[in-house]
Parts: C-alpha cells; sequence; structure tokens
C-alpha cells in the first residue's frame, strides 16, 4: 500500500539543465570584461542579468508552473518599469541638449564639485 503525497514533483533534470545554462550565461557574462566599454558591452551585460534572473524565477521559484494571473502579476510590474525607464533615459539627450541651448556651456560647471571647479579654474 502506497500513500501519494500530495503536490507536484518536478524532475531533477530540469534543475541541472537550469542550473547548467546558469553557468553558461554567468561565464559569458564575466566575459564582457574582455570587450571594450561601450553599448555593445552593457546591452550583453544587461541581457545575461535578464536571462540569469528569468531562469531564476521561472524554474527555481516555481512561477513555470503557476497561474497565467499570479505570473502577470509578478511580472507586470518590473516590465513597466523598464519601459519607463526607457522612456526616461530617451527623454534624457533632448533635457541635456535643450540645457545646454538655452544655458550655454555654464551647465557643465554647476554639475561639478566646488574643489573640482577650484582646480579646474
Amino acid at each position: 500500500m502506497t500513500i501519494k503525497e500530495p503536490g507536484q514533483q518536478h524532475p531533477i533534470r530540469v534543475y541541472l539543465i537550469v542550473w547548467g545554462l546558469l553557468f553558461l550565461v554567468s561565464a559569458l557574462s564575466y566575459s564582457t570584461d574582455f570587450i571594450d566599454r561601450g553599448l555593445w558591452r552593457w546591452t550583453l551585460i544587461l541581457l545575461f542579468m535578464v536571462l540569469k534572473a528569468g531562469f531564476i524565477v521561472a524554474v527555481f521559484m516555481h512561477m513555470r508552473w503557476e497561474r497565467f494571473v499570479l505570473i502577470s502579476v509578478v511580472l507586470t510590474p518590473p516590465v513597466l518599469l523598464l519601459v519607463l525607464v526607457g522612456l526616461m533615459s530617451i527623454e534624457s539627450d533632448y533635457t541635456r541638449s535643450t540645457r545646454i541651448e538655452h544655458f550655454g556651456e555654464a551647465v557643465h560647471d554647476e554639475a561639478l564639485p566646488v574643489s573640482v571647479r577650484e582646480i579646474a579654474n
């Protein structure tokens, strides 16, 4: 006579595969140190970061097996924040160029600490 426990048992194979993928993505993330600094490097770093977080949330936090409504409630706020951060970064260049156009190059001196301004002059 066997007593079945309530709940669902996930195969260990899934966890080992995700662990291997996390190891691979981490190695790729660390390899970005050999790329010259710039937009491509930061894009790769952010992509690998999101991939690792997605694997951890999906498998190790068991979100993959949850209902769509719960997944939406957990994932919608970070996605909306990323959209808002993207919109702010797009507008930041416009705001900076407008300030320089209106106030002139003196705007750059205001951003420096007093000690650095004294050294520069």
